[in-house]
């Protein structure tokens, strides 16, 4: 009966380690990656507007596309930012994207600046943190409770 009831505690413990955990791995997610890219993308909102043509067609999530146009009387060749809607357009495709004034290698595809998806993206994944933080405590409550219910029961 001791034995069962360490084992209990111990796997209860693992639970909410591994709860904890995925809590600071989305939090860390969002609060490091995700909310500087929104912001990233919503800074290029006032950028200079170009027509361009999507020059190469990699993983756009990890940042491996990249589009041609002119600027300041020359063409350049830019990757798009991580996480960019780039992946919808084929090679060759016409876009329309922003760059900074300053820097024409700074692009973002003029659809993603609002930072509409990324913004999303970075509140569901600090919601879910929060979510995850709070499975272990409504849990140990619950335990709690059953266990002085028990313990109330049997006294």
């Amino acid at each position: 009966m001791v034995d069962e009831t360490v084992r209990a505690g111990a796997g209860h413990r693992t639970e909410v380690f591994v709860w904890l955990g995925l809590a600071l791995l989305l939090g860390a997610l969002s609060a490091l990656v995700l909310i500087p890219q929104a912001q990233h993308l919503r800074s290029l909102r006032d950028g200079v507007r170009a027509d361009a043509t999507m020059h190469t067609r990699g993983t756009c999530a990890l940042g491996r596309c990249k589009v041609a146009f002119e600027a300041q009387g020359r063409t350049v060749v830019a990757a798009l930012p991580p996480g960019s809607g780039g992946s919808k357009y084929p090679v060759g495709a016409h876009l329309t994207v922003r760059y900074r004034a300053d820097d024409p290698q700074v692009v973002a595809d003029a659809a993603d600046v609002e930072g509409g998806g990324a913004t999303v993206l970075a509140a569901s994944t600090g919601a879910g943190a929060v979510l995850f933080l709070l499975l272990p405590v409504m849990k140990t409550v619950a335990r709690a409770r059953r266990r002085r219910a028990a313990s109330s029961a049997v006294g």
